[in-house]
């Protein structure tokens, strides 16, 4: 008596069909590329996207330069959160003093419910305009989660799109050979009954 798993797998089954051998293969590469693939892909493309962040991230740093500055523009008349929302930074005048240039002024960005007179730190590139602070650590993770998560996820997909069109195919093809299968025997079976 055999009860070996791949005693039962090599043996000729009149009722399983060739269409039926590709699903069972296909389901068992789906898992696979579904347990190592998609994680797979996902730990690479977070790798790319974290080294690729810390550089621009580098770069950014390298080419703009922070300054505390007190703001001496008035800002919108309620600084507050509308409907309790996040509250958005405004643009304001700003003044500093510049080692090289003297008293500087200029337009930026501020974070909202800052008042005149207040000092904040803002960053400004080469040509003196005001620029978004390089991205921090945070951001970075967040940036590098969200490609890792989002490339897993569309591997996964892509994976499970496959899977159901190889099934639509081999369902169709089973259809085929159950009609060929039936036009052959119907015949037999409606004399026998007449």
């Amino acid at each position: 008596m055999r009860t070996s798993v791949g005693g039962r797998c090599r043996r000729r089954n009149p009722l399983r069909r060739r269409s039926d051998v590709v699903e069972a293969w296909t389901v068992l590469a789906v898992a696979v590329l579904l347990v190592l693939g998609a994680p797979l892909a996902g730990a690479g493309t977070a790798w790319w996207a974290y080294q690729d962040a810390r550089a621009t991230a580098a770069e950014q740093r390298a080419e703009r330069h922070r300054v505390r500055a007190e703001v001496t523009g008035a800002g919108p008349r309620s600084a507050s959160a509308p409907h309790g929302g996040r509250a958005y930074a405004y643009r304001a005048t700003v003044r500093w003093t510049d080692p090289r240039d003297g008293v500087r002024t200029a337009v930026a960005r501020v974070p909202a419910g800052t008042e005149a007179g207040d000092r904040v730190e803002v960053w400004f590139d080469a040509r003196g305009r005001a620029v978004p602070a390089p991205p921090d650590g945070g951001l970075i993770w967040q940036h590098t989660l969200t490609l890792g998560f989002c490339a897993a996820g569309a591997t996964a997909g892509t994976v499970l799109l496959g899977h159901a069109l190889v099934r639509r195919a081999a369902m169709r093809r089973r259809l085929d050979e159950w009609e060929r299968e039936w036009a052959r025997t119907e015949p037999e079976w409606t004399r026998r009954r007449a």
